[in-house]
């Protein structure tokens, strides 16, 4: 059997440490990761080859690697983007558009089109006040595209990018379906959660920051108002969002951009479930001005009809069983209860 060579960037981060032990179970595939840090122990057995390093200084070495797929994970979340702007935009687009740029030159090259799977995200959306997001409800792909961070405006640009490169680029488009052009695929995440590994700091982190606190038996101020309201989704359920984008057929992909989604809920909603699995514990609302603005930029939901309709998406988890099932099981075995 042959395998498919996959990239993973930003292999050490929640999304893609989750995303390299589930391509390790389906066996078929050689995994090379790629990231600043060193590979954590639970998945340094699983990659075939790990390169350590700044991506943007790092891509040049990968043009003599004859990949099948890319999941271009590496990023400067959003909070950290708002800090150091310039940063951000180096590490999330100067990132993107090189690997883009190899992406394309290898399809082209080696009459062979690469899968480019790329993890956008709600920070997308940009909503002017609390009246329009309320009255907005479920968000469509190209509905608000008016980012208000840093991190958004990359996310959006690289999105277009992905456009680009796999529509426009060169010759392309004197051809309507160029024989062996880049495969961009991208997803719009929401707020993912994991219980499997901690949070990192991130805008929407607030939910699991204070389930994680209770079970610690430690108070927690939540950055956000308690009527504060994004959806969210399970980590299981964004790595197989992500899977099956990649193996849908070309032919049945309408858009190069979706939304997926699975649950939304207010952070009072998160307080009172914390509550309800660690009772007693202390949990107070001291919204912070500048991620509070973040968060009431982005939409209360997200239609994900189209991913629905193309390719058959369905989440696992819903609120439900997102906490009975999979994340309050997890977290209390983490910390002997």
């Amino acid at each position: 059997m042959t395998l498919k060579t996959v990239l993973v960037t930003g292999a050490c981060g929640e999304i893609g440490q989750a995303l390299v032990q589930e391509l390790s179970k389906r066996g078929d595939y050689r995994i090379v990761t790629e990231d600043m840090m060193p590979l954590p122990e639970t998945i340094k057995a699983l990659s075939a080859e790990h390169v350590q390093g700044d991506l943007v200084y790092k891509v040049k070495t990968f043009y003599d690697y004859d990949f099948d797929i890319i999941f271009h994970l590496a990023a400067s979340l959003s909070s950290k983007a708002e800090v150091a702007t310039e940063e951000a935009h180096r590490i999330n687009v100067e990132g993107t558009m090189h690997l883009l740029m190899l992406a394309a030159y290898r399809s082209e090259k080696y009459g062979k089109s690469v899968k480019f799977l790329f993890p956008s995200s709600i920070a997308a959306y940009g909503i002017s006040n609390l009246d329009v997001k309320k009255s907005a409800g479920s968000v469509k792909e190209d509905e608000y595209n008016t980012p208000h961070t840093m991190y958004g405006c990359n996310k959006l640009y690289c999105e277009k990018l992905g456009m680009y490169y796999s529509r426009y680029y060169g010759q392309r488009h004197l051809d309507p379906d160029p024989p062996f052009m880049l495969d961009f695929r991208a997803l719009r995440f929401p707020g993912l959660i994991s219980a499997f590994t901690l949070p990192s700091g991130g805008t929407s982190d607030y939910g699991p920051e204070m389930l994680h606190a209770a079970a610690q038996g430690k108070p927690y101020s939540c950055f956000v108002r308690e009527d504060t309201k994004i959806s969210f989704m399970a980590m299981p359920d964004a790595i197989k969002s992500l899977l099956m984008l990649t193996d849908a057929p070309r032919q049945n992909l309408s858009h190069i951009i979706y939304n997926v989604a699975a649950f939304a809920l207010t952070a009072g909603e998160f307080r009172d479930r914390a509550l309800r699995a660690f009772p007693g514990e202390k949990i107070t609302f001291n919204p912070n001005p500048r991620r509070q603005g973040i968060v009431d930029s982005w939409p209360e939901d997200v239609d994900d009809s189209l991913a629905r309709k193309d390719w058959g998406w369905k989440p696992d988890y819903d609120e439900d069983a997102f906490f009975d099932q999979y994340f309050l099981p997890q977290i209390r075995k983490r910390y002997g209860m």
